[in-house]
Formats: C-alpha cells, sequence, structure tokens
C-alpha cells in the first residue's frame, strides 16, 4: 500500500513521446529555429526555442506536449494561454522512455538532442512490480525482461550525449516495504546492472532516485542506496514529480549525501514552486490543486553539491486519475495552466 510522506506525484507512467514525433521535432528545430537563439515576433506567435547552452545544456522538445498546446491556442486567437503555456514549453523536460521499443526511443531523442547541440534527458522507469499497484502500475516482466529493456535503451543512447534519471521510487518503495521483500535481492541486483550498463557509455550521466524530503527517514535509505549502486553512478535524483521545496531538498540531499560518499544531486523543480499541499482530501501528491512551476531547469545551481536542477515530471502531465484527472502521465492543459499562473 501506498505510503502518504513517499509520494512522487504518479505521474510516473508516462510514456515517451513516440519516435516519429521525435524526429519531427528535430526537422522543426533544425528548420524553424536556431540553437540558442530567442525567437523574433511577438511572445506569442514565435516558435519555441532551446535554452542558452551554457546555462541549461539539455534539449528543448519542439513538438512536446506543451508546445503542441502553444500551437493550438495560438491557432484559436488565445494568445494570453499560449503565452502561460510557453513558460513550459520552452523548457526542457524529462523524456520517458516506454516499454515497447526502448532503442528506438532512446535513439530517436538523443539523435534530435545532438542535432540540437544538447544533451538529452532521460527517465527509465520500467523497473518489474513498480508503484505497488497504484496508477502508474507494470514495469517490465520480470528480471531478463528489464535487463533486456536497459540494453535497448544503451544500444540506443550510444556515444550522444544523455542524462539519466533511474528508476523512480524503486529503491525507496523497498525501504517503505511497498515492495514485498521477496522482490528486494533482486531489485537492487537489476539496478546495480543498468547502473553498470549506462556508466559503460561514453557521454551518459546517471542519477538514481533518492526520494524526497517528505520522506521522513532518509537513514533508511543509506545502506539500499549503497547496494543499488549510487557510489558507482554520477550521483542521485531527489524531488521526483514531487512538490518539495528546492530549500528542503537540499537539506534533504546533502544529508544522504554525506552517508553514500558525497555524492552530488539533482532537484526536480517542475512542480514545486509553491511547495508541496496541506490542504484538505487524501493523497496530496496526486494532481494537488494550486501547485506552481519552480525554478527554470540549469545547470548552475551555486551549490557544488546540486548538479543541476530539472524538470523530471513534465508539467501539465496528470498524476493519475485523481482530483478529476485523466489517467497518470496524460496531457492536461487545465493543469498545466494552473501550475504556469502560480509560478511565483
Amino acid at each position: 500500500m501506498y505510503r502518504k510522506n513517499t509520494g512522487r506525484g504518479r505521474g510516473l507512467g508516462a510514456r515517451g513521446v513516440p519516435v516519429a514525433v521525435v524526429l519531427t521535432g528535430a526537422a522543426l528545430l533544425l528548420t524553424g529555429c536556431s540553437s540558442d537563439g530567442d525567437g523574433d515576433g511577438d511572445e506569442a506567435t514565435r516558435p519555441v526555442t532551446q535554452q542558452p547552452k551554457d546555462t541549461d545544456p539539455f534539449w528543448v522538445n519542439p513538438d512536446g506536449n506543451a508546445a503542441r498546446q502553444v500551437a493550438a491556442y495560438e491557432k484559436d486567437g488565445d494568445k494570453d494561454r499560449a503565452g502561460l503555456i510557453r513558460k513550459i514549453a520552452e523548457q526542457p523536460v524529462g523524456e520517458w522512455i516506454g516499454p515497447e521499443k526502448p532503442e528506438d526511443e532512446a535513439r530517436g531523442f538523443t539523435e534530435a538532442a545532438e542535432k540540437a547541440d544538447r544533451d538529452a534527458l532521460l527517465v527509465l522507469y520500467n523497473i518489474p512490480h513498480r508503484d505497488c499497484g497504484q496508477f502508474s502500475k507494470g514495469g517490465a516482466a520480470d528480471g531478463n525482461a528489464y535487463r533486456a529493456w536497459i540494453d535497448g535503451v544503451a544500444r540506443g543512447i550510444g556515444d550522444r550525449g544523455a542524462t539519466v534519471v533511474l528508476e523512480p521510487d524503486a529503491v525507496l518503495h523497498m525501504v517503505d516495504k511497498c515492495t514485498p521483500e521477496q522482490f528486494h535481492e533482486e531489485r537492487y541486483d537489476l539496478l546495480k546492472g543498468a547502473i553498470a550498463k549506462l556508466k559503460s557509455l561514453k557521454n551518459t550521466k546517471v542519477y538514481l532516485d533518492a526520494g524526497n524530503a517528505g520522506w521522513s527517514h532518509p537513514d533508511g535509505l543509506y545502506e539500499p542506496l549503497k547496494r543499488s549502486g549510487v557510489e558507482q553512478a554520477d550521483g542521485f535524483a531527489v524531488n521526483v514529480s514531487n512538490f518539495q521545496t528546492t530549500e528542503a531538498s537540499v537539506a534533504y540531499g546533502k544529508t544522504l549525501s554525506a552517508k553514500v560518499g558525497g555524492k552530488p544531486f539533482v532537484i526536480d523543480t517542475s512542480r514545486n514552486g509553491r511547495g508541496p499541499y496541506s490542504g484538505e482530501g487524501k493523497d496530496p501528491w496526486c494532481n494537488p490543486p494550486g501547485r506552481g512551476l519552480g525554478e527554470a531547469p540549469t545547470t548552475k545551481t551555486g551549490d557544488p553539491k546540486v548538479d543541476a536542477y530539472l524538470w523530471v515530471k513534465r508539467p501539465g502531465e496528470s498524476d493519475g486519475t485523481c482530483r478529476g484527472g485523466p489517467q497518470a502521465g496524460q496531457w492536461w492543459p487545465e493543469y498545466a495552466l494552473g501550475l504556469a499562473k502560480n509560478a511565483p
């Protein structure tokens, strides 16, 4: 059963954009806008462009859900809403690799990013028995299927630049007993193997998920993170799909870092601009009202322990069928507008 303090927002089941869309986006990027240009003309009509590389080296998908929503609002003449959604569309967000064609999707995203002179930001979320039967239940059928899936992702990435956030909730759900104990040893082995495979690639960085500041017992994560191979990774990720403030996330990350070899970490700031939800209703992690976008993605965090602020969870995609939302991972324009309106 899900424990309330561990929740990240159940939009974790979001699948990657189909490869055809990725390649279309790459073509749009090459023909319609420059790598670093700010665009010309009115704010609500200029194309979606990349962020300056020295501040944010990650690829902006010019044909993602938010970009398409901007285009739809512009077509309807709704410049106000188009401008709000542009706050999301022009930031790089995590591309979640789906279960069926990992090699094709990873190749599509990394090739598009390379053509734009950027790195891809990928999220791998396919561990067996993921999400304990909640909104994003599923995952690979067994350990061998997962290893084959990781191998496909690695082949797709190749030597191109990529930053990978590995398996949201996988370690945390062993600690909180959400994942039955009989699966723990295999999961440790799968995570270690995934890190080793991805780190064998020339230009790939890997950050293992490590929960969020709402988790009240970080001391219980130290050994499980080590057993999962965090010391062989580039670092770990905190606040994935959650709403904890950046300040709280930094403190939480540094507490963990001190116990796992001083590893640096990245923070998901996609929806933490207003902090966690404290209002009425169950499941405060699931499409909570009144939340806002957080700090824009950047590698210039001003803190040597914080490698980057990232938008791992894609703002505007549902956490699940709660509070009137669509299925987990589905685009929900009304929620996206709320996040943009409530950005600090």
